[in-house]
């Protein structure tokens, strides 16, 4: 069975004056996925999110959200009450309380009593500010408020919800916070789109990513076949002999590529083209030559590595 596409965009170009901001874009992001956006500064990531979110009329091309087309020069008034839409500089209003800063978005998406109140409790102990709901918003942390922000994003119930660098300037516990309440969003069914430049969150959370450069989407696939295509394997081994003797035997293995001696250990990281099995032969062969290994740890270049090797090729 096919399932069904939350976003699909043919050739979505927007052009400012002589730049082109997002050039060509051909996206789909399935239902109930989260879809990773990555790439530099000025990459177009924002541009796109905008046009998604109808905050920004694309130049040329089309958008379709859950199969319904995108109307241009129209409010799509029904379409944007399936969108939520939290952009990297989202303000909120300090002299409000928690309770009545979300109970006035609440009231512009026209929700009925009792459902607003319901629905208030139900966002507020989500994110995690039940107990802060009569506190004044100024008195927030940073994470708390962008958690606000987050809750103020879905009060509506958004069957997609588009997030523009969400955990920006955020400390790992706040980040760690936001990232569990998203897990929590996609097990309840919603599409995520996400961007962010912390690329381990997006590694976490992410079940496809897209890469961006210079406006173009250059890569755009589920994140184990990426992994598939451009991660390589890498060993991990320490010994408790001589470093030499570990090398010597590394040397007459024909899946180990090429190595780097860690300074001051007895280890060596090898990056290692075969199969599972081959690293298992390799430990094998290993322990047969009696060398006394005290680590063999099997890893995978992360996505971090892959976004800047696929850099690199971009740029020669």
């Amino acid at each position: 069975m096919v399932k069904e596409l939350a976003i699909r965009t043919c050739g979505l170009t927007k052009q400012f004056d002589r730049h082109v901001a997002v050039n060509n874009v051909d996206l789909e992001i399935q239902a109930g996925e989260v879809y990773g956006l990555i790439g530099p500064n000025g990459a177009g990531k924002t541009t796109l999110i905008r046009m998604l979110a109808t905050a920004e009329e694309p130049t040329t091309g089309e958008i379709y959200v859950n199969g319904d087309r995108l109307e241009r020069d129209k409010s799509n008034l029904s379409m944007k009450r399936r969108l939520g839409y939290l952009p990297d500089d989202y303000p909120v209003y300090d002299d409000l309380t928690v309770w009545d800063y979300l109970d006035y978005f609440a009231r512009l998406y026209r929700l009925r009593e009792p459902r607003r109140t319901q629905r208030l409790h139900e966002v507020l102990e989500l994110v995690q500010l039940g107990n802060k709901r009569n506190s004044l918003v100024s008195t927030l942390s940073r994470g708390m408020k962008q958690r606000l922000s987050l809750a103020r994003t879905i009060i509506h119930e958004p069957i997609l919800l588009m997030l523009d660098e969400p955990v920006s300037g955020l400390d790992p516990i706040a980040r760690m916070q936001f990232r569990e309440i998203i897990k929590v969003l996609q097990e309840a069914g919603m599409t995520i789109l996400i961007s962010s430049h912390v690329l381990s969150d997006l590694a976490e959370l992410c079940s496809s990513v897209g890469i961006m450069e210079l406006g173009f989407l250059v890569e755009s696939e589920s994140l184990q076949q990426l992994y598939q295509r451009l991660s390589r394997q890498q060993i991990l081994l320490s010994t408790l002999g001589k470093l030499e003797v570990l090398l010597g035997e590394l040397k007459n293995n024909p899946f180990v590529e090429e190595w780097e001696v860690l300074p001051g250990r007895n280890s060596v990281r090898v990056n290692f083209s075969g199969k599972q099995e081959d690293s298992a032969d390799l430990l094998r062969s290993l322990i047969q030559a009696n060398i006394p290994l005290s680590d063999f740890h099997c890893t995978q270049e992360d996505l971090e590595t892959i976004f800047l090797k696929l850099g690199h090729k971009q740029a020669s």
